[in-house]
């Protein structure tokens, strides 16, 4: 095997092909290889270069890399039946419907599944739309619910929405965690409003104690619902197995996916009441998907429900990430003002830094030391460290040990830069 040839053939195709931009930043972030295979936290290029995964997918492997129960439960629904007729019961997807009632807050019960996250927020409007005959939802700034028209009209960053301008009509936007700011603009038009209870890509922003809770009982005054966006948040990334779980607060809709397939197949899903679904049950084709729910994904998402409640894994994850912060804050402490300010819970942890550049250079040289990072999409001044939750405490502390040599070299080179 040539894998100087691969590396180079699949970066003129990335250029040719995919998207010139996209080949430009990955060669300019000095990430100009090939990802070849991975276990657990770690993923090693064609060159068989180890590298420690702290993106995890964006929040994508909650349980690992490659877990062995997962692929082995694939593997086997493969060789029987892939994907359903769509015309004759498919039990797996029943399986991991009753799962996701019996482990979700409240009186969850019902789910429809689709293939991504912004399906699944495609889907939790639609519904709340459909059962209030309400028209008006409101969101926060700087929230990120995915890029299809629905979900991109609700996200708060106006530099992914402003090329597809006009998006859907009464969509309103309010600061996130602003209370006073929400009650003046949920009404009785009002049909939803959709929050993640943490903002992972505002920057990991994490609410007061008691803003969810005021959120819903707003929501019920008038008559609205309250859509919680448990996509990244969601099956143990913050030390509970869903992050609302921190302020006591059950919504009335909540969406999940990217951890859901276990990190080997994709899979979305929205969960609402019986009350709610109702409007669902006159015609149950009004909202549907022709590859959603799948019998491979549907068996990906029912083992990673079992790994992360067989595994502890919530539970394990509270425990590191307090102890990453704890780390976190003697790197702050030493870093001469480049770090202003660590936030997280579990292990969805932001960094701040001063300005996006020094964030850039930081998650750079954390390439170059073998670590994978990257900035949140509304707030590039944030390096995020989110790796798979089976994260060895070994490896945590490497990542670590590896961001603080990436400060003392940025420090260095901005110290010669200002000295020239």
């Amino acid at each position: 095997m040539d894998e100087k040839k691969i590396v180079e053939e699949t970066i003129e195709k990335y250029a040719k092909y995919i998207n010139p931009g996209l080949a430009r930043y990955y060669k300019f972030a000095q990430l100009d290889t090939v990802e070849w295979t991975s276990a657990g936290s770690k993923v090693w290029d064609v060159f068989g270069n180890e590298y420690i995964d702290c993106l995890g997918g964006f929040g994508v492997f909650n349980v690992g890399r490659n877990h062995p129960r997962v692929v082995q439960a694939v593997k086997e629904q493969l060789e029987r039946l892939p994907l359903s007729t769509r015309t004759l019961f498919n039990k797996h997807q029943a399986d991991l419907a009753e799962m996701l009632a019996r482990i979700t807050p409240g009186n969850l019960q019902y789910s429809f599944f689709g293939n991504s996250g912004t399906e699944a927020v495609e889907g939790a409007l639609k519904l709340a739309r459909f059962y209030t005959g309400r028209e008006k939802l409101i969101s926060a700034e700087n929230s990120f619910h995915g890029k299809t028209m629905g979900s991109l009209s609700l996200s708060g960053r106006e530099v992914y929405k402003k090329p597809f301008l006009p998006c859907l009509p009464e969509v309103y936007h309010v600061p996130f965690n602003d209370i006073d700011a929400l009650k003046q603009l949920v009404d009785k038009e009002t049909a939803a409003v959709i929050l993640e209870p943490v903002q992972g890509e505002g920057g990991i922003i994490i609410p007061s104690p008691d803003y969810l809770k005021q959120v819903k009982s707003i929501c019920e005054k008038q008559g609205a619902l309250l859509i919680l966006d448990e996509i990244q948040t969601g099956l143990g990334r913050t030390g509970k197995m869903f992050a609302c779980e921190h302020f006591d607060v059950v919504p009335d809709i909540m969406t999940l996916a990217k951890g859901l397939g276990g990190g080997v197949l994709p899979i979305g899903a929205f969960i609402s009441t019986a009350e709610i679904w109702k409007v669902f049950e006159e015609n149950p084709f009004i909202h549907s998907s022709t590859l959603g729910g799948n019998p491979l994904s549907c068996v990906a998402g029912i083992e990673t429900l079992k790994i992360l409640q067989d595994e502890n894994i919530p539970e394990l994850t509270r425990i590191k990430g307090e102890k990453v912060l704890q780390r976190l804050g003697e790197i702050q402490a030493e870093s001469e003002g480049m770090i202003q300010e660590i936030r997280g819970i579990g292990l969805l942890i932001g960094i701040q830094f001063g300005d996006s550049d020094i964030a850039s250079l930081i998650a750079m040289e954390m390439a170059q030391r073998r670590v994978l990072v990257a900035y949140t999409l509304n707030n590039p001044t944030v390096i995020r460290i989110e790796p798979p939750l089976t994260i060895s405490y070994e490896e945590l502390e490497t990542v670590l040990s590896r961001l603080n040599e990436s400060l003392v070299s940025v420090r260095v080179l901005l110290n010669e830069i200002e000295g020239e």
